[in-house]
């Protein structure tokens, strides 16, 4: 037997059950010094339940965790500090108002006769910005940096409190290409330096790229651990969805017809400044094309949807929707050629305490199928939720009869999906639809919108995944500061340029392009 542990951290046999579901089945992962490991598998598989067991947010009925050999109790974040594990969540921990140096020490704070000691403090986050490459403004407000910036901020608090075992829960979902690599090589830095790294993803890309070895979890069980040098994307998503699934878009070329959407000149004013947050943007989208509007978050997509679909009013400009002006239209009206998929779910996409038979007539219930008289027919809607769920494989505890809060995320969206396509208007704007889905999930929406396509509808599509922006457009839109600074075809632009126009470092001039 030997006497040295070769893992910094092993969890043994962890079981975590919440009310009528175990998320963590019985699962061991064991992570060696230095190495960087990536938890793998589709939504609601486990991956963030066990490293919120890891770090402390959760207890688990059953199981053991071991640092370097000895079995160690993890009450909370702070045991977890003290022995040496940090996490960077999915949605950042920062204060928007502190700059840099002060979020990167706070609960940190080394104080002397009650004073901050903000020089040595400063000496030491300067220091480790060199050492790792994580170059960061100390005195800049957070709410004034970019989202990659913060993502460094995040990784310095870590190695400020001298963690040697880091997670990363999903850390490239809001980043630009540009800003992934530059994680990619900084998380290569930290493991040669001798760091051990836990990174959760379902982006079979990165994971191959930086990993070392992959666990994938199925369903809350664990199905397997491999060597990336020994694997490949196919197999590692067999492994994750439990069957064959397609990587690539497979789609003819897209045959446009008349224009359905047409937009001319349109202003929408900010909420949060003075300036508006979409300036004088045009566009056609016609029937039998897929249009993406590609962009970092943040850059008046979300307005653009609003001022469309009437969330948001106009301020200038026209919106012509199969020859009709939409522009100062109802909501409701503005529906009657439209279909929506919401950037928010949560928000504008369902009501959480109806059950799921109610949200897939949200929009419906008045039409003569589903009301006699002015009373529902509760019969019809059963019967046509159950077709919905059955077609869309949309998976929940109880059916129809489903709360739509107590869903996972990832059925949600296809609830909201399969109400939206099956309501079978000229027009689909489809926000991020596939956002926070895994590899299987993608796959069928990706089908379901190109097939919607070669029906010979119009989709209007906003993404911020560069793979799907590539794989599922015909054409391609760049949004920078509430305007369009280019128009591209997928198949003759790399994924590298299409970052540069999205960080706004190059834009298309009338008749040219300019750096």
């Amino acid at each position: 037997m030997e006497s040295v542990t070769p893992y910094v951290i092993e969890m043994n046999h962890i079981t975590k059950e919440f009310p009528g579901i175990k998320a963590n089945d019985d699962i061991t992962l064991q992570l060696r010094k230095g190495e960087i490991h990536a938890l793998l598998g589709e939504n609601g598989a486990g991956k963030s339940t066990l490293m919120s067991v890891l770090f402390g947010l959760y207890q688990p009925e059953i199981g053991e965790i071991r640092k370097n050999g000895q079995v160690v109790k993890i009450n909370d974040p702070n045991d977890a500090t003290a022995l040496g594990i940090g996490m960077v969540h999915q949605h950042f921990q920062l204060v928007d108002v502190f700059t840099v140096l002060d979020n990167i020490i706070l609960g940190a704070e080394n104080t002397k006769l009650g004073f901050i000691q903000k020089k040595e403090a400063r000496e030491k986050v300067q220091e480790l910005s060199e050492r790792y490459g994580l170059k960061v403004d100390v005195d800049a407000k957070v709410e004034d940096i970019t989202v990659g910036m913060q993502q460094r901020v995040e990784i310095l608090k870590m190695l400020y409190r001298d963690n040697e075992i880091l997670i990363f829960d999903e850390p490239t979902a809001v980043l630009t290409p540009q800003e992934i690599d530059e994680l990619m090589s900084i998380m290569k830095n930290l493991s040669k330096e001798g760091k051990s790294i836990l990174f959760i993803s379902h982006k079979l890309n990165e994971i191959m790229e930086v990993a070392d070895r992959v666990t994938v979890l199925r369903k809350g069980k664990y199905v397997g651990t491999v060597n990336t040098a020994d694997t490949n994307k196919q197999e590692l998503s067999n492994m994750m969805v439990g069957r064959p699934v397609q990587l690539e878009v497979v789609k003819d070329e897209a045959k446009p017809a008349d224009t359905v959407l047409s937009v001319r000149d349109m202003c929408v004013p900010s909420h949060l400044h003075k300036k508006n947050a979409v300036e004088h943007v045009s566009f056609d989208v016609r029937a039998g094309e897929i249009v993406c509007i590609a962009g970092i978050d943040g850059n008046g997509q979300t307005e653009l949807i609003h001022g469309l679909t009437g969330l948001d009013k106009v301020s200038e400009g026209t919106i012509m929707l199969c020859g009709k002006d939409i522009t100062h239209l109802p909501i409701k009206q503005r529906g009657e050629n439209m279909s929506h998929i919401p950037e928010d779910r949560h928000k504008h996409g369902l009501i959480l305490d109806f059950t799921l038979e109610q949200n897939m007539v949200l929009q419906r219930y008045q039409e003569p199928r589903f009301q006699k008289n002015g009373f529902i027919r509760f019969d019809a809607v059963r019967e046509y939720a159950e077709q919905l769920i059955e077609q869309y494989d949309v998976r929940s505890g109880q059916g129809p009869i489903t709360v739509a809060r107590s869903m996972s995320g990832g059925n949600q969206q296809k609830a909201i999906i399969a109400r939206e396509v099956d309501r079978d208007k000229p027009l689909i704007v489809a926000v991020q639809p596939t956002r926070g889905l895994d590899v299987g999930a993608i796959e069928y929406i990706h089908s379901q919108l190109v097939a919607e396509r070669d029906r010979g509808k119009a989709v209007l599509l906003v993404s911020l995944e560069l793979d799907e922006v590539m794989s599922l457009s015909d054409r391609i839109l760049v949004l920078y500061e509430g305007e369009i600074v280019g128009e591209f075809d997928p198949k003759k632009i790399s994924v590298q340029e299409l970052g540069l126009y999205m960080a706004g470092a190059k834009r298309e001039e009338k008749g040219g392009e300019s750096a």
